[in-house]
């Protein structure tokens, strides 16, 4: 190989990095007033250090979540009050699950792994923007926040985003 080709793939290993090492949603659109499926992707630890706790905030507006368990981690809800009153199936809820927790087991730095839960994303979102689930990802060694969320109308150049979910009209 020559020294040439050997620099230009170093360079695009580099380019590439960044945007494989965040936590991200598996599906990046959803419509409100619908259900969703969250299934977040956990590409690595954090430095080479594994992977032991993963809270995931809920943003307001998201409703009815049910996470699903994984074999070896233990599953923890953190409940509150929403800033509103929401309906489902035609029972009003004014609080709910603000954070979900996966923790106990072990995701090691050279694995991949998902984590889910469903939800419902209520009428009331507005379509045309985007929604951002701030996960914090904790390790043996450390941790990664992924928890930048965007000023409106800017783009997303952060080296730490929160992963982000584009709402669109109910079709």
């Amino acid at each position: 190989m020559s020294k040439g080709a050997f620099v230009v793939i170093a360079l695009a290993a580099l380019v590439v990095s960044p945007a494989s090492a965040h936590v991200t949603l598996e599906k990046r659109q959803a419509p409100v007033g619908s259900y969703y499926k969250a299934v977040f992707a956990v590409p690595h630890g954090c430095a080479g250090s594994p992977t032991v706790k993963l809270r995931v905030q809920i943003p307001e507006g998201v409703i009815g979540i049910k996470p699903m368990p994984k074999p070896g981690w233990t599953l923890d809800m953190v409940k509150g009050k929403y800033a509103t009153e929401y309906e489902l199936h035609g029972s009003k809820l004014s609080e709910g699950v603000k954070e979900v927790v996966w923790s106990g087991g072990k995701l090691a730095d050279d694995n991949f792994d998902e984590f889910v839960f469903s939800s419902y994303l209520t009428a009331g979102l507005k379509p045309d923007t985007t929604l951002y689930f701030p996960v914090v990802q904790e390790c043996e060694q450390g941790v990664s926040r992924w928890i930048d969320i965007p000023s409106e109308g800017h783009g997303h150049d952060s080296k730490t985003p929160a992963p982000g979910l584009k709402l669109i009209a109910k079709p």
